[in-house]
């Protein structure tokens, strides 16, 4: 029998408690137990997100959220700012344009990260701009933007900064309201390590200033109908929610404070440095050059040359049951990207290393074998990555 690993930047691997949650017989969605769950979800999300501001959930993935904080905080016509350094940059141009927004888009090759300097330029010559969009962590490159800095510039500003976070959030430091985010946006399945289905956003004041004036037109996803709902006896969804996965997604957050965010944090942190070590120690180029510009959620690895990168990852999930993933968009065949977030640990990362020798070997890709291995538990080892 071939035992199989999902081993992608998404979804993520979910634990054996997690998954107890999950199977529990169905509770209704208007019932005082569920009510009680609902807000008990919505309270921890706060905690992890840093924030005071109000967070709803909804029940879609995270590109559903991505449309509702275009859909609820512009009117059409309006003038927004995205930059663009991957997949998901294009993903929030591709919504704006859809729902006919004025769209200027500050386009960086794949794998950098963006300048703040040119998010102030276009502010100041673009004083209508209503919004900001961009990643934390850009899941397609595996790039990580300075939002702190950002924030501290869009603030001054009358437009407000949504933050697509969905891979970033519980693997990387985020702090809401410290560094001024007005939409944060993020996910179930990512390092929260809960199965997929359940997006969530947290709203500021001064994003609310604008979705009251919101002219888009919106029906599932209509925050102002999210609100009303929240404010019932007892809080409720306006719609039937994604009730199974909120109840694991409560379980999920408890076991990532019972191992507190600090501690999680340094965990992402060693996972991705023995990733990348171990992958320059085969010969391998990493996407991301600079590596204070790199996440600790997945790590983007260039195909060498005369190797199909196609083969390579069909290689790892057929024939060695781990499943990693591929290049997207014009990245597609290029690179491949193996996760390291949620509930994940150091023999994940030796598995993973450990298949991608062996698909290469298999490919007639010359390196040392169980270089890269050695490589990452040495990282684990100088790290003390056990205490």
């Amino acid at each position: 029998m071939l035992k199989r690993y999902i081993l992608t930047p998404g979804p993520t691997p979910i634990s054996e408690e997690v998954l107890l949650e999950h199977a529990r017989p169905l509770l209704h969605h208007r019932s005082p137990e569920f009510s009680k769950i609902f807000v008990e979800v919505t309270e921890k999300l706060k905690k992890l997100l840093k924030t005071k501001n109000d967070v709803f959930i909804l029940t879609a993935s995270g590109t559903g959220a991505m449309e509702a904080a275009v859909t609820n905080s512009f009117s059409t016509g309006d003038k927004v700012l995205v930059a663009n350094a991957g997949n998901f940059g294009e993903r929030f141009k591709k919504i704006s344009k859809k729902f006919n927004l004025n769209v200027i888009s500050l386009d960086y090759e794949w794998g950098e990260i963006v300048n703040p300097d040119d998010i102030k330029k276009s502010l100041d010559e673009n004083p209508d701009i209503k919004g900001v969009m961009l990643q934390f962590s850009e899941t397609s490159t595996g790039a990580l933007n300075d939002i702190k800095t950002i924030g501290s510039i869009v603030k001054k500003y009358p437009a407000i900064f949504i933050v697509d976070a969905i891979s970033g959030i519980g693997a990387s430091d985020l702090r809401t309201d410290e560094w001024s985010l007005d939409i944060v946006i993020g996910g179930s399945q990512k390092a929260l390590s809960a199965p997929t289905g359940v997006a969530f956003m947290s709203i500021s004041a001064k994003a609310w200033k604008l979705i009251e004036k919101s002219n888009m037109p919106r029906f599932y996803f209509d925050i102002l109908s999210a609100r009303e709902a929240l404010l019932r006896t007892p809080p409720q969804t306006p719609w039937t929610p994604g009730i199974s996965i909120i109840v694991a997604m409560n379980k999920a957050l408890d076991m990532l404070f019972e191992e507190s965010l600090k501690k999680a944090f340094e965990r992402h942190r060693v996972l991705a440095k023995a990733t990348q070590k171990a992958v320059e120690a085969l010969g391998l180029e990493l996407l991301v050059k600079d590596e204070s510009k790199r996440g600790y959620s997945v790590t983007s690895v260039k195909v060498p040359e005369n190797i199909d990168g196609k083969k390579l990852t069909d290689i790892m999930r057929i024939k060695y049951g781990v499943t990693i993933a591929g290049g997207q968009g014009k990245l597609k065949g290029k690179i491949f990207r193996i996760g390291h977030l949620g509930y994940f640990g150091m023999f994940d990362t030796i598995t993973a290393i450990s298949a991608l020798e062996m698909a290469l070997n298999e490919l007639g890709f010359k390196f040392e074998a169980g270089s890269g291995i050695t490589e990452a538990e040495k990282v684990f080892i100088e790290n003390n990555y056990l205490n």
